[in-house]
């Protein structure tokens, strides 16, 4: 199973720590972000497709053509056009009619709320936030299926904020989202028009930490949380 990881992106919400390095490659606790990503895969992920832009070719060299014991392919991104872009690079090395997760290299995530999204064939992992405004927020059904994403909203209308970890198929790609005012191009939009049409599970997650500034690296250097990912 393939779990495609975006990697692409200068961080520049992440600076100065990120001017002579890729985000993907700080570290947190010891261990680079995309170290710690990668050890929390449960063994059926037996290939890693890292989409690349930015100072890529130092993830090339740490990586290399295996990284922790899977195979790596590696997709240039050089346009940075939004995530859906991203993932749209990798669409001609994925299988059909199977499933494959999609990553964000930023978070740190644990293993077993990867492993639960398993049970299904297509689903999104969530967590419950106080500042929704902040995330992506996923709304869902009675029976968690996922009814929405609505990019960052200006109202309530769901504590549960999409997360850094999505299984998808290719179907995905009949689902191509809108352009945002941003000039972008986001994968949670196409996700949110391909409920419409497929079942896609909500997962909750048992850890997440998203990391997007200076801050929040300090912050998480300063948690014990390493047995809540490993």
């Amino acid at each position: 199973m393939e779990a495609i990881i975006l990697a692409a992106g200068d961080s520049k919400r992440m600076k100065p720590l990120t001017d002579n390095i890729p985000k993907p490659l700080l570290k947190v606790a010891g261990k680079t972000l995309l170290w710690r990503l990668v050890d929390s895969f449960p063994k059926e992920v037996d290939e890693i497709i890292l989409v690349i832009g930015y100072l890529g070719n130092q993830i090339k060299d740490y990586c290399g053509d295996e990284f922790l014991g899977r195979p790596v392919t590696y997709v240039w991104q050089k346009e940075r056009s939004g995530t859906y872009n991203a993932l749209k690079l990798t669409e001609n090395y994925l299988p059909e009619n199977k499933s494959f997760f999609v990553f964000n290299s930023d978070d740190l995530i644990d293993n077993l709320t990867i492993t639960n999204c398993l049970k299904y064939n297509l689903a999104v992992a969530v967590k419950t936030v106080t500042q929704p405004e902040k995330f992506g927020i996923a709304t869902k059904d009675q029976n968690d299926w996922l009814k929405n994403i609505i990019e960052k909203p200006t109202t309530f209308v769901s504590p549960l904020a999409l997360t850094n970890c999505v299984l998808l198929n290719k179907k995905v790609f009949n689902h191509p989202p809108a352009q945002h005012p941003t000039g972008e191009y986001f994968l949670s939009e196409a996700i949110s028009q391909m409920a419409k049409e497929y079942k896609i599970k909500v997962v909750e997650t048992e850890f997440w930490f998203p990391l997007a500034t200076p801050l929040d690296f300090k912050e998480a250097n300063n948690l014990k949380f390493e047995k809540a990912i490993s």
